[in-house]
């Protein structure tokens, strides 16, 4: 239950960030395809971020975890360009802009709607 509620929050997240950016730079066709961006970010990111995070460690420590940061852009960029017109990114620049307000958003939605130790 608890990660249907995660991909539904990540979801809202990447709709709402494509919502406040503008449609030039970031453009998403729905909701259900911002769930399914969301899904393949994720994928994305645990397959090929996590084997790039450990080759660039070194760097990554180096850097305080820019390393890191710019490996999530680019997993956002390889997303659209694996959706083509349901998930666009303009650029590099956009992506970036676009994981710091997917993240921001994710925070609210963690604080509201996150899990209790209960659970």
């Amino acid at each position: 239950m608890r990660f249907i509620i995660d991909v539904l929050l990540t979801g809202l997240a990447i709709f709402l960030a494509a919502l406040v950016l503008p449609a030039s730079a970031v453009s998403v066709a729905g909701f259900g395809w911002a769930i399914v961006a969301g899904l393949i970010i994720a994928f994305v990111n645990a397959t090929l971020g996590t084997v790039l995070r450990i080759f660039t460690f070194p760097l990554n420590f180096l850097t305080l975890g820019l390393i890191s940061f710019i490996i999530s852009v680019l997993m956002v960029q390889l997303t659209s360009y694996f959706m083509g017109s349901k998930f666009e990114v303009a650029n590099f620049w956009w992506a970036a802009v676009f994981a710091i307000i997917v993240a921001l958003i994710q925070m609210v939605l963690n604080g509201i709607f996150g899990s209790r130790k209960n659970d």
